[in-house]
Parts: C-alpha cells; structure tokens; sequence
C-alpha cells in the first residue's frame, strides 16, 4: 500500500529526522575525536612561522607528515602544499659543521620524547622543552625539560605535562600556551608568570662545546617560599646508542648524570647546581640532575645554573673534572 503524504510527513520528520541528526551527531563526534588526537598542537600563525617549523620538523627532527599534523593541527594536504612551496625536503637539508654551536632547536611536539612511563607523561608541553642535536650524527638528539617540574612549599608548583595535579589543576585554572624566544645567536628563552605570583625564567645557551642553562625564580607572592625543587630532565629516546631501557649505562657523580652509549666510546653529559638529586628513570629513559633553588623571600629572586655537553671518549670521570674547571658556574648566562 502507498502511504499517504501525512503518512509520509510523518516519516521525514520521525525516523528519518532521526537518523539525520544520528548520522550529524556522528560527525561532529568524529571531528571532536580528531581534534583530541593532538591537543597540544600549535598552528603556525604566519608563513614566516610555518617555514620555520616545518624545516624545524622536516630538516632536523624528521617527522613524518603525521607527525607534523599532530604538531601544527594542519591537514596534510595542506602540509604537502606547504612542503612544496618552501622547498622543504630531504635533500635540501642543509650540512652541520661540527664546529658551529651545537644544534639546539625548540622541541615541536607532535611525536613523545618518552619511550616508556607515558601515563606519567599525558600530553607533554612543548614550550619547556629543547632538543639538543648529537654532533656526529645528524638524525639523533635528546629532549631536555627545562624545567619540567616546579615544587615549593605549596605543593606542585608547575608540570609541563599531565600527571599529578598542580596547585593549579586543583583550582581548575588552566595556563596559557607559550613558545621559546628564539635569539639570532641561537639562545632560547622562556619567562612565565603563575597565577599566584610565582614567576619562572630559562635561558639555554648554545656553543660548540656545550648547552650552558639558566633558571631563575621570583617571589611575587606575599610570604616566603622554601622546599624549591626543580625537575629537569634529558630523555634520550631519540640518540640512537643511548635509549636501552636501563642504569646500567648511565653513571651518577653529583652533579654529573651521564650515559654511555652501546659501544661505550661516547657520552652524553648533563649537571645543574647546586644538584640536590642525581637520578635516572629506565622506563622513559632519562637522565636528571635536579637542583634545588635556595629558599626566596617576598620580591626576592633565585637562580640556578646547568650544564649539558656531548663527549667521545672513554675516561668520563676525567671529563667531569675537566668540565668543572670551566667556570661554567659564572660564566653561564653572559652575553
């Protein structure tokens, strides 16, 4: 039997008007789900800026063009578009000479610099976080977090990822997203102001030697702050020969952490002062040389030095004593 046209009506405006707003519901689901992939991701927001870091991603850290979706929450068609329009490939990746200062860049995001521990790690920032390139070979670099974790007597201070609650978390205030201020003579700075008043600074300094770091913290707020530790860490999923799943590579000489490579010929070097705890984490893997700033009073404000350097060799121990010669302590920093 035909229906009638109010048997009709009815069709188009009950099941059918349901299945319709089924099959949208379904969609805007499906966009929200993509969007979720990626939640830190950061889309260059001029021409100048998207050059830059797709040679950042393309050049040095090699991203797949997935990776760089995730990274710049662009589509691929559009990334391809942009590839080819810079000139952005393989091959014209331009030659490193290892006399120049060691090649440290901001870290994308996009791809986690751990290779294990990530329900420790839940959508890492990238605006603390630097990659500092291996100068024998092109396609390996550590992540260092400077800082990855701020403590003081109010409890967690700042977490540049999700983990465990921050002061701030607690209070359901939400931080805005920075960037590092990239310097013509390659220096990266950051600087940022809590809500409470707290504030943090960090300086990473490139030469041909070593990455030489500052931190600094102020005391905006109204009473005195003591129990200041820091948390940086240098994770070593992506330097080929350093990244097994262990301590038995790594060596702790406050304020020296360094692991060795699989042939045991090379290093990679790291120290912050004044170190209140060497230690490293297998599962990730990273190396950790935490400072401690000294107790800040009202307006007062603290600093920390750090220290993060390759060696190819096999006495460490001498090169520690070498490096401790430096004066890096009060060299770090000046212009």
């Amino acid at each position: 039997m035909k229906p009638s046209s109010q048997t009709a009506l009815r069709l188009r405006s009950g099941p059918i008007r349901a299945w319709l707003v089924a099959l949208a519901a379904l969609a805007t689901l499906a966009i929200t789900v993509r969007s979720a992939e990626a939640p830190n991701s950061r889309r260059p927001e001029s021409d100048v800026e998207l050059k830059y870091w797709l040679e950042n991603m393309v050049w040095h850290h090699r991203y797949s063009l997935e990776e760089i979706r995730n990274a710049t929450g662009l589509e691929t068609n559009a990334i391809a578009s942009a590839l080819q329009r810079f000139n952005i490939t393989a091959a014209t990746r331009p030659r490193r000479e290892r006399s120049a200062p060691l090649l440290t860049l901001p870290y994308p995001g996009g791809r986690h610099p751990r290779i294990g521990f990530l329900d420790g790690a839940i959508d890492p920032q990238r605006e603390t976080k630097v990659s500092v390139f291996t100068p024998w070979d092109d396609a390996s670099y550590v992540v260092v977090d400077v800082p990855e974790a701020l403590w003081s007597n109010l409890g967690l201070t700042y977490l540049a990822h999700t983990h465990i609650p921050t002061i701030f978390d607690k209070q359901g205030v939400k931080l805005p997203a920075l960037e590092w201020d990239r310097r013509d003579d390659g220096t990266l700075s950051l600087s940022r102001r809590l809500p409470n008043g707290i504030s943090y600074a960090a300086n990473v300094i490139p030469g041909p030697d070593a990455v030489r770091m500052e931190l600094w913290l102020t005391n905006g707020t109204s009473s005195a702050l003591s129990d200041l530790r820091v948390q940086n860490c240098v994770m070593l999923k992506n330097a080929i020969g350093f990244n097994a799943l262990t301590n038995a590579n790594k060596i702790f000489a406050k304020p020296f952490v360094a692991a060795r490579n699989d042939a045991g010929d090379r290093w990679i070097i790291t120290a912050w002062e004044p170190c209140d705890r060497p230690w490293a984490n297998p599962p990730v893997p990273c190396l950790h040389s935490d400072p401690k700033f000294p107790n800040c009073a009202p307006g007062e404000s603290q600093r920390l030095r750090g220290w993060f350097s390759f060696y190819e060799g096999t006495n460490v121990q001498a090169e520690f004593t070498r490096i401790a010669k430096l004066g890096w302590l009060t060299n770090v920093g000046k212009q």
